[in-house]
């Protein structure tokens, strides 16, 4: 397995951190390098953890569809 994915995420991780901790310009600078660094990164990654992603996307979307179904129905019958 071919972990040059690793690099751009690491890239990507380091510019989340750096946006949440600076408060000027550069914040917005290193908030777009982490979101094109992701992007770069999960295109690079292996066909096995795209699938996994995919997977865990598909769980949590179909989850917190039912959470809202649940509420939604909660307020219409009260």
């Amino acid at each position: 397995m071919v972990l040059a994915f690793l690099l751009p995420l690491l890239t990507a991780l380091v510019s989340g951190y750096l946006f949440q901790k600076s408060t000027d310009e550069i914040g917005y600078l290193a908030g777009g390098i982490a979101i094109i660094s992701f992007v770069i990164s999960l295109i690079l990654a292996p066909w096995e953890i795209q699938l996994l992603l995919l997977v865990v996307v598909l769980v949590s979307t179909q989850k917190l569809l039912q959470q809202n179904d649940y509420k939604f129905d909660r307020r219409g019958k009260g």
